[in-house]
Order: C-alpha cells, then structure tokens, then sequence
C-alpha cells in the first residue's frame, strides 16, 4: 500500500471521529444519534490502520472484492441511521400533535372564561382595551 494512500486514509478517519465528538460536545449533535456514525468512524479508522483486516473481513463472509464489502457496511450503516431517524420522527410527529390538541383544547378553555368573564362585567368594561386582532 503506498504511504500516502495509508496516511490519508487513517487522517480522514480521525478528522471524522474528531467532527462527530465536536458535534457532540457542541449540542448540535446528540449521543443518541452519534452511535451509528462513531460506529462507522472507528470501524473506517481501524480499516486505515490495519487495512489487511478489510481482506480478512471479505474473506470471512465470502465477498471477492473488499470494497464492497466496505460499501455494504457503509450502506447497512446509513440504513441504520435513516430507519433511527425515521422512528424519532415518528415520536415527533406524535409528540406535536399531542401539542397542538392540547394547545386548541386550552384555547378553547380560555375563550371560554373570557366570554363568562365579559358576561360577568356586562359586557362593556373591557370593550374597547383589546386589540382587534388574535395575539396569541
């Protein structure tokens, strides 16, 4: 293997564990979510470091060409990542509708109050303080 190939590859790998972990450390990305893609940075890191286990790898499960054994991890990978998001979506979306009936029932309960609250003053005590249009 030529040494520039071997070095790049095992720079890239660290670079990539470095963005996740800074990700991480910043909030923008969340441990739960990382799992997958530190996966794949230590396993792309331990490929640049010993790249004779790719071959190993291949010819333990049988695939010919060790590349593509790295590109059926690397797809089983995103897989993996794309059917995680899909479910945290999925909570979300559950979540936000929960949200929203419970934001339109409390509206509806506080219209309500206003509206016993008018009768109550008889209607004319508030009359000209709130705006004409919604601001909630």
């Amino acid at each position: 293997m030529n040494p520039i190939t071997y070095a790049f590859g095992i720079v890239a790998a660290v670079l990539a564990l470095i963005a996740i972990v800074e990700l991480m450390r910043r909030g923008t990305l969340r441990e739960r979510h990382a799992v997958w893609w530190f996966v794949g940075g230590v396993l792309a890191l331990i490929i640049a470091i010993f790249p004779q286990t790719l071959n190993w790898a291949a010819d333990l499960v049988g695939i010919a060409l060790p590349v593509n054994l790295v590109f059926f991890v690397a797809i089983g990978l995103l897989f993996l990542v794309s059917l995680q998001y899909g479910a945290e979506l999925t909570r979300i979306e559950e979540k936000m509708r929960t949200l929203a009936e419970r934001t339109a029932f409390h509206e509806q309960r506080i219209d309500a109050l206003e509206q016993i609250v008018t009768e109550a003053n008889g209607g004319a005590a508030d009359a000209g303080s709130e705006p004409d249009g919604d601001d909630r």
